[in-house]
Order: structure tokens, then sequence, then C-alpha cells
């Protein structure tokens, strides 16, 4: 027996191989001097050089050695005519070779008329196959087939097939005439398909392979002509070239550009190289190098647009018409790059395009939310199929002009992942001492972006990098008061709304009242973007009823009228189909203008959204109103104590944050030091548990802001003295009681100020940031500016705790009672 590789030997096929291996030439040799049969059998891998018997396969070919020759390398050529297959029944090694015993097995084959059936199947398609395939002589395989044996026949074309070794020695395996006659039959099929295949795609490769030849024969043959003619070669690279020319590039684009025309007049039309090289200087040639918009510089027209798209924002518009006054005085100052923060729908997107309207200059937004490649910045390098510059190179080709307003929207929504972060892209293009040479991926030529004007808008600014923050002029909007939702409502909403659903001022109108109840009960926002909804749903509402007091003929004027005929009298109209005269249809009712007042609210929206919980709210114990400050605006945050019998534990729920449950431990540690004057026992701790709740638990709330909030409420519980119900109050507390500075003072107060709170209480540092509070909230609520907890627990307790000398109280004797109101 021998181990044979990469080759499946079949019965009555005769096959030239090599042999090498020291053991396979030991049983070649003992073969030839015994009777010339070797048993040959495929190893399952054919890169061990040795493989044990379970390694090969138990399915092999019993062969006669034909013929074999040493060759000089010492290697043996040898031809075999396989006889039949067998299976090992056992293998020893033995004399460095193996000896097998193999069983074979003969089947009496008995015709009918599926089996010529079957025969001259596999015969016309191996027939077939040889046609389709270039491997094969045609004459040769035919006059090598046998139909008369089923065996022969199967074997022959097992052999001759473009199969795997997995999949010939499955054929090898397979003993029944029949059952292989089968198998071989539906491998010709699939192996036939595959050829078919092939055929269609290489004749499709050759027409277009044609046509290409073709085409440029033609080509060469029209220039040859014109040429002849004397028309010269005036072509699209004259033109290119051109336009190359009175582009305004700077002298390096300019030579790249000139070298890249020159590579592709070289180039053969058809060729994929030709068209990446063409889009590229498509997009030289698309960007704007010297084309600019021709800015205004008068400072009433700027202050017009301005206060005619947009009411208050007053800082924001003294910055930009600074920006247009340095302008009127540098004939080429530095870019600026502004960012706008501030919640949701307080018009920071619609203030960028009022200011390129203000500026005359082109407009293009792009939206930065969600980005995380830096592609996208800067763009892929041409060697990439389908590349194409960076948004930024984009934007410019958009605008057409190279000083547009380019708003990058949503700039704190960006994300970074494993292909790179786009806010470190950014750096570069927001830095006016850099982006007089951006240089793009793509384009591979310096970019200059001094002229644009960038701004920038977010949400929030604690997830902008601070590198990134360096480079802007940060500029924040607050939330709008009442006073300004009713302004912007009568200004732009209102009549925005009323033509964007058809009606007219005369068929809806707001009054004060009824404005006033809608901002307060249908919408709790530091913007108008809700506002502008339920106006918008007020407006549907009194649509429906126009439509409903339309006359049919004017409510659906393509519906087809019913055929009339005339009579011999004017007066009577008859219905051919009917022959009766129409009935009477009844008068449509009158529609009546629609006010909307705050008696009808309900009507037109449902019940009241929000209540105004401070009017209904009550002097409570331990219940204490803070102000908060999220990402869309301002809001009110009750937080409330009870005292539960225990051990001295201090619990904390609400979804509160690290920091805000530490400014509750702080808090509890001043109230402790503080116990006397509060008219409690040194050790009152020890036999009470204390727990801290803050309402909308799904919230998560975080901050030190929220410290005097929490000893307030704490000193109201453990005194039994409630807190006044129209104080507000934030501010960071420290263990000996000083109240420390906070942010987001502006936002705050316009909460307050939202949920009609009429005093506050805050940290005398924040004292200078009332320049920023508007008149309104000033005028409207009772500022008190505090520095010590003291003076917090003085304004805001209905009266103040009466001191008590420690050994006067024992709380042992006093029962811990429910302080819930």
């Amino acid at each position: 027996m021998m181990p044979i590789r990469d080759v499946v030997i079949f019965p009555h096929m005769m096959t030239p191989f090599v042999v090498g291996r020291e053991s396979s030439v030991r049983a070649l040799e003992e073969a030839n001097a015994t009777g010339k049969q070797i048993f040959l059998a495929t190893q399952h891998d054919a890169s061990i050089d040795e493989p044990r018997p379970d390694e090969i396969y138990a399915v092999g070919t019993v062969a006669n050695i034909v013929q074999s020759l040493r060759q000089q390398d010492g290697n043996i050529k040898v031809l075999v005519e396989g006889v039949e297959r067998g299976k090992v029944i056992s293998v020893s090694d033995e004399d460095g070779f193996f000896r097998a015993v193999v069983r074979t097995r003969s089947f009496r084959i008995e015709g009918g008329p599926q089996l010529d059936a079957l025969v001259s199947r596999v015969t016309t398609q191996f027939e077939q196959y040889v046609k389709l395939s270039q491997n094969l002589n045609y004459e040769t395989m035919v006059a090598a087939i046998r139909p008369d044996d089923p065996g022969k026949l199967a074997d022959t074309v097992g052999a001759n097939l473009q199969l795997t070794i997995e999949e010939k020695q499955e054929l090898l395996e397979i003993f029944d005439p029949i059952d292989r006659l089968t198998r071989v039959a539906e491998m010709l099929d699939i192996e036939i398909e595959k050829l078919q295949v092939d055929r269609t795609i290489q004749g499709r490769v050759k027409r277009q392979m044609e046509r290409a030849q073709k085409e440029y024969y033609l080509n060469e043959k029209i220039k040859a002509i014109q040429k002849e003619l004397g028309r010269g070669e005036k072509s699209e690279f004259d033109d290119l070239k051109k336009k190359i020319e009175t582009a305004g590039m700077p002298k390096d684009a300019l030579d790249k550009a000139m070298g890249e025309l020159r590579r592709l007049e070289n180039m053969p039309p058809m060729s994929a190289e030709s068209t990446v090289s063409r889009n590229y200087l498509d997009w030289l040639l698309a960007v704007p190098w010297k084309k600019a918009s021709k800015e205004i510089r008068d400072l009433n027209f700027a202050r017009e647009v301005l206060e005619g798209d947009h009411y208050g924002l007053e800082k924001i518009k003294d910055r930009i018409l600074e920006f247009l006054a340095v302008r009127r005085l540098v004939e080429k100052p530095k870019g600026s790059i502004l960012c706008f923060v501030g919640p949701p729908g307080v018009g920071k997107t619609s203030l960028g395009m009022s200011i390129a309207k203000a500026t005359g200059r082109e407009f293009v937004r792009l939206s930065l939310g969600g980005v995380r490649d830096e592609a996208e910045i800067r763009g892929h390098r041409r060697t990439y199929i389908g590349a194409l510059p960076g948004q930024i190179i984009q934007m410019m080709k958009k605008a057409g002009t190279k000083n547009p307003v380019m708003m990058l929207d949503e700039i704190d929504k960006m994300s970074m992942d494993f292909r790179g972060d786009p806010s470190a892209a950014l750096l570069e293009v927001l830095d006016p001492a850099q982006n007089t040479s951006f240089q793009d991926h793509y384009l591979d030529v310096e970019y200059d972006l001094s002229n644009v004007l960038f701004i920038a808008t977010a949400n929030v600014l604690h997830t902008i990098p601070g590198p990134l923050q360096d480079r802007m002029e940060v500029i924040r909007l607050s939330g709008y008061t009442e006073l300004e939702k009713m302004e912007i409502a009568r200004r732009f909403l209102i009549p925005k709304q009323l033509e964007g659903n058809g009606l007219k001022t005369e068929q809806l109108s707001f009054d004060e009242l009824g404005l006033r109840g809608l901002i307060h009960g249908y919408t709790r926002e530091a913007g108008v973007r809700n506002l502008e909804r339920e106006i918008g749903n007020v407006c549907r509402k009194v649509v429906r009823q126009v439509v409903v007091t339309l006359p049919p003929e004017a409510a659906t004027e393509e519906e087809p009228k019913p055929k009339k005929a005339r009579g011999r009298k004017k007066a009577e109209v008859v219905d051919i189909e009917t022959k009766e005269a129409p009935a009477e249809t009844a008068p449509a009712p009158v529609f009546k203008p629609v006010s909307v007042t705050e008696a009808n609210l309900a009507e037109l929206l449902g019940p009241a959204k929000f209540r105004d919980t401070v009017w209904d709210k009550k002097n409570e114990i331990g219940s204490t109103t803070g102000l908060a400050w999220t990402e869309v605006g301002g809001s009110i945050l009750t937080t409330e104590v009870s005292i539960l019998e225990g051990r001295g534990k201090l619990t904390t729920t609400g979804k509160l944050g690290d920091v805000m449950q530490e400014s509750a431990q702080a808090a509890m540690s001043y109230v402790r030091s503080r116990a006397h004057e509060l008219g409690l026992p040194r050790d009152f701790y020890r036999h009470i548990d204390i727990h801290v709740h803050v309402p909308e638990g799904a919230i998560p709330k975080d901050g030190p802001s929220a410290g005097i909030t929490l000893a307030t409420s704490i000193s109201s519980a453990l005194a039994k003295i409630p807190v006044r119900g129209d104080v507000a109050m934030t501010g960071e507390i420290t263990l000996r009681g000083k109240v420390l500075a906070i942010g987001g003072l502006k936002e705050k107060l316009l909460a307050a100020h939202r949920y009609g709170i009429s005093e506050a209480i805050l940290p005398k540092e924040n004292e200078k940031d009332l320049a920023e509070i508007p008149d309104v909230v000033k005028k409207d609520m009772k500022l008190h500016f505090v520095e010590h907890m003291d003076e917090v627990l003085k304004l805001a307790l209905e009266r103040q705790p009466e001191p008590v000398p420690p050994a006067a109280l024992d709380f042992n004797t006093q029962p811990v009672e429910d302080l819930r109101h």
C-alpha cells in the first residue's frame, strides 16, 4: 500500500505521478518484485510527509504498475493503471512501508430502460461538458467513454471532471455502479452550469474590450480627419486648460492642476485612471478660489435685518454689529469663529441665517450630529475607490463663494471611534492662525478658509473638547421670558402658522390672556418650539371649521357635476338620470371668526398639560423648592425630607449623583453642628433616620447647587417649622455653612419666573451676574443674596427656631412624629 497526495486514482484510468518518499519508494520496489500490484489511497492532508494509517482514506484503488523509471534526483516516475476499488480492512507497517488487507466488491448489473436512459444522459452531458471545457480534447474523450459498461463510464467521466480531491474521493467511495453513475450525472449538471456562466462572462468582457478598442480607433480617426481638414485639435483638454488658468488658484494648486491635466492627456480615454483624474480636476475647478460675495457693511441695514428676524438676543446682535464695524476699518481681518450655546428652540440656527442675510453672504449649513469619521471633515485620499472631498470642501463648492457663512450645527453631538476623531480634525478648520492653509486629503492642496465666517451651535459645552472650545468665541443663549415669548408669538409664530395653514388674520386671533394661558398651561420650555406647535394645533382646529362651512362646489372644485338638461321654463332644472327636480340643499353654516381666549383654550387644545405648581403650593415642613439647570433650560426641583425612627442613617433617593449625595452629607453635618440653634439635642441623630427624596425619581440629578436646599429641608423637618412655598433657592454649602457660587443663574431665574415664584435666595458671589438677568425678572422677583446658611434659614422658614440648651431636651423621651403635612 502506498499513500498518494493531491490525486485520486480511478479504476480503468492510466495515471502518471512521481514517487519521492522513502516509504513509498520501498513499497513500489516491493510491488515490482512481487506481482506489480499496489494499493493506492489518498491521504487527508497533503502537507504531512509520513501519514499514519488513520490519516489516509480507507477506500482506494488496486492498480497495476505499468512502467517505472528512476530519475537522477532519486525520485521514481511511475505510470499505473487502476484495476478496481477496494476498502482497507487492516494495515501493518513492516519493513518501512505499509501492507494492507483490502476487500474488493463486484456488482452484477441488470440492464433496463432506466439504466439505458441514465447512461444516455451521462454520455450526452459529458459530450456537452467536453465542448464547453477548454482543457479536454473532444475526440479523445468521446472515444474513451464506454456506454456498455456503466461503472467504467462513471469512473472515466469522474476522473476527467474538474473536481476537488474531496469530491473525487466521494465518487470513488461509491461501490454501486448505478449509484455512482447517478452521482456523476448530478456533478455534470453543476459543472456544465459553471462553464456556461464562465463563457457568458468571458463573452461580455470580450465585447466590452472590442467596443473600447473601436471607440479609441474612431476617436483617433476623427482627430486625424480634423487635422487633415485644418480645423486643429481643439478639444476638451483645451477647455480644461483655459478654466484652470482663469480659476484664480494659488501657484501650488495651479501647478498641481496643470500636471494632472498633462497626465490626463496621455491616458487612454476609457481607462479607470482617466476617470479618477478627470473627477479630481472637476473638483479643483468647482471649489471657489477667487469668487466672493460683495459684503454689506451697512450697520443700520444689518440691525434692521436682525431686529426683523429675531426678538431679543441683544448680546448676539451687538456682537454681529461689532464684527461688521471692524470690517469697515480693517480690509482683511482674521476670520471669526462664533459658538452659540443654548437650549433647543431659542433660535441658534435661524440666527446664523439672519447673519448671512445681514452681511450679504451665502449661507451653508453642515450638520455634525452623529459624525464619527475624521474623513467626513478632511475627505478621503484619491487612492480609494469612490473617494470624495470632506464636508468642508463640499460646502464651499455648494456656497460658490470663498466667504460664506458656514454653520456647524450640533457641534456638541460629534463622537469618535476607530476611524478617527472629527473634533480633532476641526481644530485646524476653526483656528484663524491655521485655516489659511487648510489641506483636504482629496484635493491635496492648501485651501484658504480665513474668509469664512464659521458659526457653531451646541446645546451644552461639556461634550466639546477643551482645545476646540478654546478656538471659538462662546456666546450663550438663555431661555426666553414670558413677555419675550408673547412678543415672539405675536411677531413671528402666529403669522407663520396662519400662512402655513391657509388662514387669514380676520379668521383667527389670539388675545393677551389666551396667549399667556397657552404659554403657561401647554408649554414649559426654554425655547419656543412647543409654543409654535401648539399654535399650529389651534390653527388646524380652526381650518377644519372653515372647511366645514364652505359650499360643496368650493370645497371640491374638481368633482364632476351631474349632467342637466334645460327645460322650456328657465326656472326648472331637471336631472337627466333621475328625471326629477333636484332637492333643495340646506344652507351651509356660516363661519364665525375664532378668538383664542383663556376661556376656550381647553375646548381647542384639551386640558392643560402643565399646572402652576407654585400657586397651589403651601408652606410645608421638610419640603423646599430648589432651582436646577438642564440642557433644555432651567427648572424647579422640590426636595423632601422625612424623619423616621432609626439609628442615625441618612438615606437619599431620586436617582441622585455622587456630587449631590455628598452635598446631602455636607448639609447633614452642618445641621448637626448647629443643633443648639435649631433647638435640637446634641445626640438627636442617634435615634432617628433621615430620608431625603427628590421627586421625578426616573430623571438623573447631580451637582452641588442643591446644598442649601437640602440643608433647609433637613432643618425644617427636624425643627418642625414649615418652609415658605413662594421662595426658591440655589447654592452650594460648605461644612461651615458658607454659601458658594453656582452656574446657570440666568436659566434658573428664568425658570423660577416661569413658574411664578416671587422670591429667590442666591449666593452673594453671583450678584455680579445680575447684568445678564432680564429686567422683567428683576422687577417681578425679589432676589436675596446670602453668604451663610443662617441667612438662608431666616429667609426661608416661617419662623425662627428657638435655641434650647442641650440638657433641656431629651430626645429619648420625645416620640418621633410623622412630619408630613
